[in-house]
């Protein structure tokens, strides 16, 4: 019954390999439970944390509610879709919505933005909108979009284990400060120190020389490897987290997640928690109050909606296309298999986000590590988004694996992603170097859309000048200047006040 309705079998792979690739997938993107809520546990333009309460009762419900989201959208996709991706709170959407939105808003009226958002962004997948952009992009464009993703998705293992930081700025005085001549740098001014790096190393290594064994699971091995040594060091050491307060940090502990099994105040093992959902419901409470708020206004409030549709609209189209690229669900043309069943299940995300009061849902690159683990169809997503409604009960468990444990894994799975560079003809400038800057500008600006609007500027600006205009799709002519709006987002803002 399971392979006749996911194609198991069809696709190369087993339920044993879906299995695996699915619980991959999880570890590799369980962090988000626990980031989500440090982001979104802030106050609101009245001055109220998310939920009503304290900070600490933030964190709480906000947790559950992103597992719970999570988990629900996942096991959608895997069998709406039949495609290996997981879905929960896109990081950067949720930081927009905590700074730029909520900020000057309430918490309802913040989530009432990201609920229209969502429905919008569904209109245009019903339509047909979103399908036909996505086939009017040249091949080679989609081919650098999922090589940029890949080194994306490396350099954001690099960052997250601590291999590679930013540099501190030059401070002069109390008050004088400039950004360092160089952004990023190795480990900690230069060194690498601590032993979450040496956690990091093991992880990477160990899971180098399984795969060169050809062992199935290596990722997982490796991740679970890894985690248990991380407890070990944790014990044996007593490294800490590198978070003390905001003013202080502690640049050898660990990045998020401090690996130490959970205890109850009376000191006893504790696995398990009762999740609190709090929030949902909280995008449908004031949905159009941000349009009548007199610091936000109608105007401001369609650019704010407007910048998360674009972002989420092409987020979610690169994500699509590099796991799709790294399964082998493509056509001659690029085109991912189901692709309108994809991005209505991913529009669907958006809009629940919005109302369960967790911010926008959207794909996740992450999957690729569980598709270099092997997951080809949707069991693996129903079996990560099984593992992400156990989460809400079992949130102690989970917050054991540190980010160096599961990052290395995001290392392996950039370098199975940067070999479809190949394939892309450099030596049509027209093609070459927009893939170039889609490419660069991905990782260099820590953001998918940029680099996507980047290269379908540059393709628009290099085919004219050419002479070729009559080569480009009308439809990219047209996203190329909503592009322009999105990256003059800022002075326009300033226009209009």
């Amino acid at each position: 019954m399971l392979d006749s309705y996911f194609k198991i079998k069809e696709r190369g792979s087993s339920v044993a390999q879906e299995i695996r690739g699915g619980l991959v997938t999880f570890f590799t993107m369980a962090y988000i439970v626990a980031l989500n809520p440090l982001i979104l546990a802030t106050t609101d333009g009245a001055g109220e944390f998310i939920g009503g309460g304290d900070r600490t009762n933030a964190i709480i419900i906000v947790a559950a509610g992103t597992a719970l989201i999570a988990g629900i959208l996942t096991i959608l996709m895997g069998a709406i879709a039949n495609f290996p991706l997981a879905l929960a709170t896109g990081l950067g959407l949720n930081t927009f919505v905590a700074v730029s939105i909520a900020k000057n808003a309430t918490w309802a009226q913040a989530m009432g933005l990201v609920l229209i958002e969502g429905i919008l962004i569904l209109v245009l997948v019903l339509t047909g909108f979103r399908i036909a952009v996505f086939k009017a992009i040249p091949t080679a464009l989609k081919v650098a979009i999922s090589v940029g993703i890949g080194l994306f998705i490396a350099l954001i293992g690099l960052v997250d284990s601590g291999f590679v930081r930013r540099t501190p700025n030059i401070v002069w005085g109390s008050s004088n400060s400039k950004p360092s001549a160089v952004p990023l740098e190795l480990g900690d001014g230069g060194t690498l120190v601590g032993w979450p790096i040496v956690v990091f190393a093991f992880g990477l290594f160990l899971t180098i020389i399984l795969m060169i064994k050809k062992i199935k699971g290596s990722i997982l091995i490796g991740i679970i490897s890894s985690t248990i040594l991380a407890l070990i060091v944790e014990t044996q050491f007593k490294v800490g987290n590198s978070f003390i307060s905001p003013t202080e940090s502690n640049s050898r502990g660990w990045g998020l997640n401090t690996p130490a099994l959970p205890k109850d105040a009376s000191g006893s093992l504790n696995l398990t928690d009762t999740p609190r959902f709090d929030t949902l419901g909280l995008g449908f409470d004031d949905i159009f109050g941000a349009f009548t708020n007199p610091k936000t206004g109608l105007l401001a409030a369609c650019l704010l909606v407007f910048t998360l549709l674009l972002a989420d609209f092409f987020d979610t189209m690169g994500t699509m296309t590099a796991i799709g690229n790294q399964a082998g669900l493509v056509d001659k043309d690029g085109n991912v298999q189901g692709a309108n069943r994809i991005l209505i299940v991913d529009s669907i995300a958006a809009a629940a986000g919005g109302a369960a009061g967790i911010s926008s849902n959207t794909s996740y690159i992450e999957s690729a590590s569980g598709v270099g683990e092997g997951a080809r169809t949707g069991l693996a997503s129903i079996v990560t988004g099984i593992a992400f409604l156990l989460t809400t009960f079992l949130a102690p468990l989970i917050a054991i694996i540190p980010y160096e444990a599961a990052t290395p894994a995001l290392i392996i799975v950039g370098f199975l992603m940067m070999g479809q560079v190949k394939s892309i003809e450099w030596d049509d400038l027209g093609i070459g170097i927009p893939a170039f800057l889609t490419i660069i500008l991905m990782p260099f600006t820590y953001n998918i859309s940029v680099g996507i609007g980047a290269g379908f500027v540059t393709h628009v600006v290099i085919r004219v000048v050419q002479g070729r205009r009559k080569e480009v799709h009308p439809l990219l002519l047209l996203v190329s200047g909503l592009f322009m709006i999105y990256f003059l987002s800022s002075p326009i803002n300033a226009w209009i006040g």
